[in-house]
């Protein structure tokens, strides 16, 4: 659900205060927890250090990005293998046909 139009974006106001007088060349990763704070026509060509809940992912602000939150662009959720039967399969054929591609290898040196 967006935020209503009369109260206008939320950008953090320590987040702004890190960020102003200063360039992007010179401030290096600016490190924040503020995943909820809109992206800003100011902040374009920083980089922010998002928290994740685990660590700071850096976060390239670009143009496109302005209207969206910071914390969508620093997944707090890792992706590992769907599991199950058939995924086993798959991995039993896959070292397989390694093992018999570096005994060729091996054959043909």
């Amino acid at each position: 659900m967006t935020r209503s139009l009369k109260k206008g974006p939320y950008v953090d106001p320590k987040l702004i205060k890190k960020i102003d007088g200063k360039t992007p060349d010179s401030a290096g990763v600016i490190k924040t927890w503020a995943r909820r704070s809109d992206i800003s026509p100011e902040m374009v060509g920083f980089i922010f250090g998002v928290h994740n809940g685990k660590d700071h992912l850096e976060v390239l602000v670009t143009d496109d990005m302005v209207g969206h939150k910071l914390g969508e662009f620093s997944p707090t959720k890792t992706f590992r293998r769907h599991g199950g039967k058939m995924q086993k399969e798959l991995e039993v054929k896959k070292k397989e046909a390694e093992v018999t591609a570096a005994k060729a290898a091996k054959a043909a040196a």
